[in-house]
């Protein structure tokens, strides 16, 4: 049984949801502006760069959430759907997945951003299985702080283990992982067919040395 994996964000969509999120909030009077703008930068340049404190991020991104009401945040997550995400959609990510899909494999995405941010994007993908950073829950509010190991860098590897101990019969199987970071280096290193999309510079480099596949899902697909 074959799984195919896909980071998400700069890979399936146009952008970066969880920058693309804070600036929303921003928008949206929910958050001080001037601060948050600031400090949603600093933590993208260094994510950019392969620096991010994944915990120092996770603070301050995960903290709206708990501050927000749970029927706001709801009315939000939608708006962010329509208004956000729908301008940074890629029709050929969707054929990618259909591809895979037809090939009878296991679609999963595998992200660093919350599953509250991602999960209606997954959704709308249609994927089998979400990994995202999971954002603590007490009596169905948010506490702002983060649930387990957060899905990032060597964390992704993490997680894909231990979901393949749950469903061992994907170990023996073959394994695509498609990114455009190389924060995500660790996990490319450990499937049998890595690809590069749309790669940061970094990336790009190290792809073209290995002699991984490189790919835009920004152009019609060959």
């Amino acid at each position: 049984m074959h799984l195919a994996i896909f980071d998400l964000d700069n890979t399936l969509i146009g952008g970066d949801s969880d920058y693309a999120w804070g600036e929303f909030l921003v928008e949206r009077e929910h958050v001080d502006g001037d601060r948050y703008r600031s400090a949603n930068d600093r933590f993208y340049r260094d994510y950019q760069r392969g620096e991010l404190d994944i915990f120092a991020y996770l603070e301050f991104a995960l903290e709206p959430l708990a501050q927000i009401s749970r029927a706001q945040l709801g009315n939000l997550q939608r708006q962010f759907m329509e208004e956000v995400v729908s301008e940074i959609w890629l029709p050929q990510a969707e054929e990618l997945i259909a591809r895979h899909r037809r090939e009878g494999h296991h679609i999963m995405i595998i992200t660093a951003t919350n599953r509250f941010v991602v999960e209606p994007i997954a959704a709308r993908l249609g994927v089998d299985t979400l990994l995202a950073t999971e954002p603590e829950e007490v009596e169905g509010r948010f506490t702002g702080k983060v649930m387990g190991e957060p899905c990032y860098r060597s964390g992704k590897v993490l997680r894909l283990e231990q979901w393949l101990a749950g469903n061992p019969d994907y170990r023996r199987g073959e394994k695509w992982f498609y990114s455009d970071s190389i924060n995500d280096l660790p996990l490319l290193q450990r499937v049998e067919h890595p690809v590069a999309v749309d790669p940061d510079d970094r990336l790009r480099a190290e792809a073209e040395q290995r002699g991984w596949p490189i790919i835009s899902l920004r152009e019609p697909l060959r």
